[in-house]
């Protein structure tokens, strides 16, 4: 059975970057890896339903936190089955996002922490009542608010197709996000979590070096 690699971080932080580095580290390795990114924008209703809402044109969907967080939770659902099949298949999954984006980005806007009730109500969710995989390890790649800020805007500048929804246009809750990542992070929710610094070289062996140490 492989071992289910998440990749947590502000929008901006860099988080697919760390992903090509780190399929790259692995296959020079000899291992076997894939990767999915949520939301699975273009293959999955319930994410395309979210970046509707998020530039504004479902209405007041945005506006409620538990109704987004259920249209998150949905698209993993519907990628449960192909996570599980993936992990039979190959020495890694690496997720661009999972669970813990619900988590942390939802209980940002409703001024919560990581030891809040929605944190634990998307746990339930998600892992009880969903049943999605739990992972083995999460990354967190860490980078200054205003970093991640001006590599999303850069990122618009230079791509049309990625213009900053609602969401990375606000920097009140990128800060907060990135408080409740850092308490994530600090009491390992659901699985053990390394902090990466999005601003020096990466190592890329060394962040999966724990999983395969006898």
């Amino acid at each position: 059975m492989g071992k289910l690699v998440v990749i947590e971080g502000l929008d901006g932080a860099g988080k697919r970057t760390l992903a090509n580095g780190l399929t790259e580290a692995l296959h020079a390795q000899g291992r076997s890896v894939t990767s999915h990114a949520f939301p699975r924008y273009g293959q999955s209703v319930h994410a395309d339903l979210v970046r509707d809402a998020l530039y504004g044109k479902v209405g007041d969907l945005s506006d409620s936190v538990y109704g987004m967080a259920v249209l998150y939770a949905l698209d993993r659902r519907g990628a449960a089955d192909q996570i599980r099949k993936d992990l039979e298949e190959h020495d890694v999954v690496l997720l661009d996002r999972y669970v813990a984006s619900n988590a942390a980005y939802n209980a940002a806007r409703l001024h919560q922490d990581e030891n809040g009730e929605f944190v634990e109500w998307v746990r339930a969710l998600e892992i009880d009542r969903f049943g999605l995989p739990v992972p083995d390890l999460h990354l967190l790649l860490r980078v200054p608010v205003e970093v991640a800020a001006e590599r999303a805007a850069k990122r618009e500048q230079d791509d049309d197709s990625r213009a900053r929804d609602i969401y990375e246009s606000d920097g009140g809750l990128q800060a907060r996000c990135g408080v409740v990542y850092d308490g994530l992070a600090k009491i390992n929710w659901l699985a053990p979590w390394q902090v990466v610094d999005g601003r020096s070289n990466v190592k890329f062996h060394s962040l999966l070096e724990p999983l395969f140490t006898p």
